[in-house]
């Protein structure tokens, strides 16, 4: 379609939850919920011991349901905050919600911590009838905290302060950048259509992007900085408490992985980024002409490049396609978010930029929020999340207390969905140019999820020790990020001064913090993943569905065994960083 032509994309269907933030069933709910917790908490408190294993499913059962009927109420204002962050009337809302489910949350607090508490033999004991034996996965995943868990009142002082705290300086991060406007050629853009100008096929328009941008952040950068302090010190101080020996090693024992496991895959990416990203920034820049690429062209398409723009309904068509051929149960999964609206994807002021897919609860359905303005890599973010929710369709049998998986493995559907839509792609296309600026297309995004999240890694890892020994000046977090960049970005690309603040834009920081390894964690397994589908096709799909399924079940080690493959296999991660490296390759013969 015409460059400049207006993109339309859909907005969701919330009404599967409530009507609206003024909907009486909310607040009817939320009665129900308090009651029921109030009475929970009446039953079972400091009667777990006693319980025999039947009784102690039961609870368990109980305990589980209450989430889940919670989870859907705070789902809901999520989406709705997400979608509409400037909104004060929703932004009110959106943190009553939260309040009012902290405070029902103090009453079945005590239910994990007490689980906690049983020793191991009593807990055995139970766990020889089916009923209790069912929850083991969760049950043994709660039990990895036990050695950090705290009193039971300071247990519900964090839980009760939560709100007030950490909580309440995320939303101040979120809706300062919703808030962003950034003049550019008479117009006020907001950071997704800032973001998205960084790949305008025109110098200029990447270039006037990247400064207005810069000058935006680096006037919110003391702000900025004050929330990353706050937060990276309030991390420091509950860590300490707990008795968690490095920054990461929380997120770690949440994601089931291995400290070692985690710790050879930045030390196999990092290790090899003058083979992948400097290796490639070389021939981009050569293809451009020139020695260096400002930061600004790093995501320029190639010359050559038409960047045709495809229209919502081609995403579908080429997305659905590429899923079909692979697994048609996968996409008739993937089918409903389109038909039923569980999709938001129009970009407009006032909406989360980035993009993501909510898992909400069992007992309702994922939605996806994106920003579709019609690039190529925005057909591949809608894959990417399309696989995270057919991964949450699929797992949500396993219920609200075991659907959710680590962050590592998080990422495989929708790393892979992605895969699938690339080689689809690649497949139809016979014109050899177009085939090189697929190619390099994808190496871009492999980048972009593995060396740009390590890096991110690295920059946070920093961060964190640095804030040990006091509060970070802007200067020196922009410090941090500008060595962090040059090391993984190499000498072909160019960073000014401009690009100094661009560390404050990035959520996962605040949101999650040390989220962003599972990215490249997922990146470099589906690589193996897919290469075992290119060498063994026969019965994959059937494995890889049953694999998604599981949910949170099963550990790392467990799911890829099936295929032959072990995360803690020294080679693992540059097998997988071998794939990037071999379409690298293809570029630079193809480059004569």
């Amino acid at each position: 379609m015409p460059q400049d032509q207006m993109i339309t994309a859909p907005d969701w269907d919330l009404s599967d939850f409530f009507t609206g933030p003024s909907d009486p069933a909310i607040t009817a709910e939320l009665a129900q919920i308090a009651d029921a917790a109030a009475a929970f908490k009446a039953q079972y408190a400091g009667n777990l011991a006693a319980l025999e294993g039947r009784e102690m499913a039961a609870a368990i059962a109980a305990f589980e349901a209450l989430e889940d009927r919670l989870g859907r109420v705070i789902s809901y204002a999520q989406l709705l905050h997400a979608a509409h962050t400037e909104d004060p009337a929703i932004g009110q809302f959106y943190q009553s919600m939260h309040e009012r489910a902290t405070d029902i949350g103090s009453d079945m607090l005590f239910f994990g911590l007490e689980i906690n508490q049983l020793g191991d033999a009593v807990l055995a004991a139970k766990m020889s009838v089916p009923e209790l034996a069912h929850y083991r996965p969760w049950i043994d995943n709660l039990r990895l905290f036990r050695a950090h868990q705290l009193s039971d009142e300071q247990e519900r002082l964090l839980h009760e302060k939560s709100v007030s705290g950490r909580a309440a300086w995320v939303r101040l991060f979120d809706e300062t950048m919703a808030r962003l406007r950034i003049p550019i050629d008479g117009k006020d853009l907001t950071e997704a259509e800032v973001l998205d100008r960084l790949s305008s096929p025109d110098a200029a328009t990447r270039k006037n992007a990247a400064l207005a941008f810069a000058n935006a952040l680096k006037a919110n950068a003391p702000l900025l900085a004050h929330i990353t302090n706050t937060l990276a010190k309030d991390k420091e101080t509950e860590d300490k408490w707990r008795g968690y020996s490095r920054p990461i090693s929380a997120r770690n024992l949440a994601n089931q992985v291995e400290d070692d496991v985690v710790d050879a895959l930045v030390t196999a990416v990092s290790g090899r980024y003058q083979t992948l990203s400097h290796r490639y920034y070389r021939l981009k820049a050569r293809w451009f002409g020139r020695e260096k690429l400002d930061f600004w062209d790093r995501n320029a398409p190639l010359p050559g490049d038409d960047n045709q723009l495809l229209s919502w309904a081609d995403a579908q068509t080429i997305v659905d396609g590429a899923y079909r051929s692979f697994s048609p149960q996968l996409a008739d999964i993937g089918k409903q978010f389109f038909t039923r609206r569980w999709i938001d994807a129009a970009a407009r002021p006032g909406k989360s930029s980035g993009a993501f897919s909510h898992p909400t609860v069992p007992s309702a359905h994922p939605y996806i929020l994106m920003n579709y303005q019609g690039k190529i890599r925005d057909v591949m973010t809608l894959a990417h999340e399309l696989g995270h929710g057919v991964h949450q369709v699929l797992a949500a049998p396993q219920g609200a207390l075991m659907a959710d998986t680590p962050l590592t493995l998080a990422e495989t559907a929708s790393v892979f969905g992605e895969m699938l839509t690339f080689q689809s792609l690649l497949g139809s296309e016979t014109d050899p140019a177009r085939r090189r600026i697929l190619i390099a297309g994808k190496v871009e995004d492999m980048l972009n999820t593995v060396v740009r999240q390590i890096a991110f890694h690295q920059f946070e890892s920093a961060v964190h020790a640095r804030r040990s020994s006091g509060e970070l000046t802007v200067d020196e977090i922009g410090d941090i990020w500008m060595q962090v960049q040059a090391d993984s970005l190499g000498p072909a690309i160019q960073l000014s001064d401009d690009y100094r603040s661009y560390w404050g834009y990035i959520p996962h920081f605040l949101h999650t913090p040390f989220y962003v390894y599972a990215y490249a964690f997922g990146d470099c397994l589906v690589n193996s993943l897919y290469a075992v589908y290119q060498e063994r096709p026969d019965g994959f799909a059937e494995k890889y569905v049953t694999l998604l399924k599981a949910g949170g079940t099963l550990r790392h080690r467990e799911l890829l065994a099936p295929f032959g493959l072990d995360a803690g296999d020294p080679d693992f991660w540059g097998k997988g960083l071998g794939v990037i490296e071999a379409l690298i390759d293809q570029l630079d013969e193809s480059n004569g």
